[in-house]
């Protein structure tokens, strides 16, 4: 086969049935999402040799692809859990304060690491309390509230530690390394992760994310400001996260199921339980009673 009008629907279905039967080196089936990869790219392909006419029909036009996986995010962290992680870094150091700063600001605005690591100075509106973040995902600007107490870490950071750091005035990152330049995604991911294991818990950046997310929509939040938030194109994105607030649905079915409420459908005391209740009789293994014999 050497030219492409001669590839037809059959042929790409069987390429998609061989995919899904493909195995990693590792013994392990191939991802839906690595599978939709490579699908994706052959629909592309053949759409733009149909656009430029060099074949009369695309054969991929209808190619379903694999649908993805639904899984649900990581339990979220408890209050509890997020106080040990913000008590983590050591604020008696320039640099724990720094790091207390860029923990807090995770948790009170969910950001994803890559638009953390992109603040600039004049991005951070103290008198208002906002931050602006530029070239969110899809490239979109969008703008967001800071809490008080992150804003206060925040401005003790600008004002004790940022200075000590920067070693060129022209520098606009606002959180900076030891050498003075802007955080790499990965080596923020690194020490955040760092910092997790030193509370005792296990994960990253996007756990903050994720936790900011789930403890706004526990407090009543509309989760069309959690989209906004989080700068979500989609709400089906957002509303993962209405799906695993299971201390809300535990309230409710306490507070509304008859079974957890106790009463009518209580199951009966053993016997013996009660005070008043009679001894059982008991049963001697000792004589088999003969055959015929009427029982009761």
């Amino acid at each position: 086969m050497k030219h492409a009008a001669q590839v037809t629907r059959p042929i790409l279905e069987a390429y998609q049935r061989a995919l899904w039967r493909s195995t990693k080196a590792n013994g392990q089936r191939v991802g839906w999402s690595t599978q939709r990869t490579r699908l994706g790219v052959l629909k592309d392909f053949f759409r733009w040799l149909t656009k430029q006419n060099v074949i009369l029909h695309n054969p991929a036009s209808e190619l379903e692809l694999p649908r993805m996986e639904k899984r649900l995010p990581t339990a979220a962290l408890t209050l509890t859990q997020v106080e040990a992680l913000l008590a983590v870094p050591n604020v008696a150091d320039p640099l724990g304060v720094r790091d207390r700063a860029m923990l807090e600001l995770f948790y009170s605005c969910g950001l994803r690491r890559a638009e953390l690591c992109r603040l600039e100075l004049t991005d951070l509106n103290t008198e208002r309390r906002t931050l602006t973040i530029r070239r969110g995902k899809g490239k979109k600007d969008r703008v967001v509230p800071v809490g008080a107490r992150a804003v206060a870490w925040l401005e003790r950071y600008l004002k004790e530690v940022r200075p000590r750091l920067s070693l060129d005035t022209r520098t606009p990152a606002f959180f900076l390394t030891g050498y003075g330049d802007a955080f790499n995604p990965d080596v923020l991911s690194r020490m955040t992760a760092d910092w997790m294991k030193a509370a005792g818990l296990k994960g990253s950046c996007h756990l903050l994310r994720h936790t900011c997310a789930t403890h706004m929509l526990e407090g009543g939040a509309d989760i069309r400001y959690i989209q906004q938030l989080l700068g979500h194109e989609k709400l089906e994105t957002t509303a993962i996260y209405t799906e695993v607030t299971i201390r809300q649905l535990q309230e409710v079915h306490a507070r509304c199921h008859p079974s957890a409420r106790g009463g009518a459908g209580d199951p009966p005391a053993a016997p013996g339980d009660s005070p008043d209740a009679s001894p059982a009789p008991s049963i001697s293994p000792e004589k088999p009673l003969p055959p015929g014999t009427p029982i009761g």
